[in-house]
């Protein structure tokens, strides 16, 4: 896989086109797992989601894809978006609608039940992480969204389990904080 995405780095579009049945089932896993997590009577489905995903990740232009797991961070990072996007289109067309923000309940381990959580709220307080500590958002992006073990956010960030354990923790506390004082 790492071969076909070096390849298709460097323009051979035959990679792209070897690529996809080997990414597509993880892709949709990947979406039905973003999509738990998401309201009740969500208009966008699970395929729907991979597919505008996968329409931007086909427009990246300029990665340099490095790994499988680099592959799935930015493709859970385009799902983030695509989410993002429907949710604000959602609330724009009731108007400011009045989305509803709930807990996070101290945000779940990956692979865990999650709580639903206010997609536009989360994506919001990430950016704000970010600015102050973009490797702790980017370690919430991962395990959070793409579902990836501790081992799997080492690699792709190349840091330590332990520092990502120790960025996940930190990362929830202040989330938790964010959501509980609204800022």
């Amino acid at each position: 896989m790492t071969v076909l995405l070096r390849r298709w780095s460097s323009g051979d579009a035959g990679a792209l086109d070897a690529l996809l049945p080997a990414v597509q089932e993880e892709l949709r896993r990947l979406a039905r797992s973003y999509m738990r997590r998401e309201r009740e009577g969500h208009t966008l489905e699970p395929t729907a989601l991979v597919h505008e995903a996968y329409i931007r990740l086909v427009d990246q232009h300029d990665v340099r894809w490095a790994s499988r797991g680099h592959f799935f961070a930015i493709a859970a990072q385009a799902m983030r978006r695509v989410l993002v996007d429907h949710a604000r289109g959602h609330v724009a067309a009731k108007r400011g609608g009045g989305a509803e923000r709930v807990t996070l309940s101290g945000v779940a381990a990956a692979g865990a039940e999650r709580p639903d959580v206010d997609v536009l709220w989360l994506n919001e307080a990430l950016e704000r992480l970010a600015r102050l500590d973009e490797r702790q958002a980017r370690v919430v992006e991962l395990r959070y969204f793409a579902g990836m073990s501790v081992e799997e956010v080492a690699e792709v960030l190349e840091i330590s389990p332990a520092t990502v354990k120790r960025e996940w923790s930190t990362a929830r506390l202040w989330l938790a904080h964010a959501l509980k004082t609204g800022h």
